[in-house]
């Protein structure tokens, strides 16, 4: 039987195999997404100098409000929207993405969709 820790495990594994690859800059920020089982994150980090330039998740005071269920395809778009919005207000619009050894399903996919549909390129 696979326990929970064996499933985290496994991710972070995969994770860090992705990160080998993947490295955000200044001009092309990784959007890095991390789910739980009520909400989800992003943020976009700048590995370079060590810095998160935005981040949005299902707890910002201004989508708990709108969202009920923060675990919810439906929350993963409005963060995927609100995260692209924070980016082209600091001038960003090309992004790497880093889907954080989830598979790209479901929330993961619902959130990359969003952000590239309110204009963030991957």
């Amino acid at each position: 039987m696979i326990t929970k820790g064996d499933k985290n495990k496994a991710r972070l594994k995969r994770h860090l195999r992705v990160r080998k690859k993947i490295n955000g800059t200044t001009a092309r920020p990784r959007l890095s997404v991390f789910r739980s089982a009520k909400h989800i994150y992003a943020q976009l980090i700048d590995d370079v100098q060590g810095v998160t330039i935005a981040s949005a998740s299902t707890q910002d005071k201004e989508l708990a409000a709108s969202i009920g269920n923060g675990g919810s395809v439906e929350a993963a778009r409005k963060v995927g929207e609100l995260i692209a919005q924070r980016a082209q207000a600091k001038g960003m619009t090309q992004i790497v993405f880093d889907r954080g050894g989830y598979l790209y399903h479901g929330r993961i996919q619902a959130l990359a969709e969003a952000a590239r549909e309110a204009g963030l390129e991957f």
